[in-house]
């Protein structure tokens, strides 16, 4: 939660700043039984993290959003006002922008084949040139463990797809009136999305109980199932890769104490939308600051055997 709220801190500041919002708070609806992850799960962050969310009742959940079908009758739902979707492309703009007017060298199009550490500093590698630095922070996605080897990483492929309403009129799937969800069906696979708006079109995933992913067969059926007024077949499908860690939270920090190598990766499915917090504990990392949250769930080095100090 204080890495969620330090993004959405940064991010308001620099989109205030641009005069274009690069975070919409549109509220998310996690849906299910009580004793469902979404719900359950949803109450106790809330009330961990201090943050003010409605519970609605099945009755209540019905008329509130009847896009959706096939709800079971012990369904309801946790409403949190302050969920809402971020605008990836705008943010890496945004990102990019900010750092060249401070000075930041940015090498587009220039692929890193590898880096090798010393004494006295990092060496990173391009087909076209050598950079040299005292410090390194690695941040490759799915390709993180290739370039830094000995990380728990298990990269894995999930496809996101994009829908269009059956009536091409209707504007019962727009951001305002279909909100970001997170829904746990009768079966116990999760399916989630959030409406369109003038950048993107209806996006929906879904995740198998039994695989953690599903296919677009899958995703089609349970489309049709639970938003009958969606044209169940994809209007748009891109590849997206990610990177699982071992317990499902982020690598951040060195791989060992005295490392010169700085990583961050493993977000297995949650890394956009922490970015600028995670960025902003890499900048306070390499530069030996206070960091603005404990870190010590992030540390690359709590799977580890040997966690003594200098491991």
């Amino acid at each position: 939660m204080p890495i969620a709220r330090k993004s959405l801190e940064l991010w308001t500041s620099l989109g205030t700043s641009l005069g274009r919002p690069l975070v919409r708070q549109t509220g998310c609806l996690s849906v299910g039984t009580k004793e469902s992850r979404p719900v359950s799960g949803g109450m106790e962050a809330a009330t961990v993290a201090g943050v003010p969310v409605v519970e609605l009742g099945h009755d209540e959940l019905v008329a509130r959003q009847p896009q959706y079908a096939g709800l079971e009758p012990e369904d309801i739902a946790v409403w949190d006002p302050g969920a809402g979707i971020c605008y990836p492309e705008r943010n890496v703009r945004a990102h990019t922008a900010a750092a060249r007017s401070l000075g930041a060298d940015v090498h587009t199009h220039t692929p890193v084949s590898g880096f090798s550490a010393d004494r006295d500093g990092v060496t990173v590698r391009t087909p076209a040139v050598e950079f040299r630095a005292s410090q390194v922070v690695v941040a490759a996605g799915a390709w993180l463990g290739a370039l830094v080897p000995g990380l728990p990483l298990a990269p894995r492929e999930m496809p996101m797809h994009w829908f269009r309403p059956r009536d091409p009129a209707s504007a019962d799937f727009g951001l305002d009136r279909f909100p970001a969800f997170i829904w746990e069906r009768g079966d116990g696979s999760v399916l989630w999305g959030h409406g369109s708006d003038e950048d993107y079109g209806i996006k929906l995933g879904l995740v198998r109980a039994d695989s953690g992913t599903g296919d677009e067969a899958d995703l089609t059926t349970a489309v049709a199932e639970a938003l009958p007024g969606l044209d169940p077949r994809p209007a748009k499908a891109v590849p997206c890769m990610i990177t699982d860690s071992p317990d499902g939270q982020f690598l951040v920090g060195r791989p060992t104490s005295t490392s010169r190598v700085v990583v961050a990766g493993g977000d297995s499915g949650h890394g956009f939308k922490h970015a600028a917090g995670v960025g902003e504990l890499l900048a306070q990392i390499v530069a030996g600051e206070p960091r603005f949250c404990a870190t010590d769930f992030l540390d690359p080095r709590r799977f580890r055997r040997d966690t003594r100090p200098g491991a």
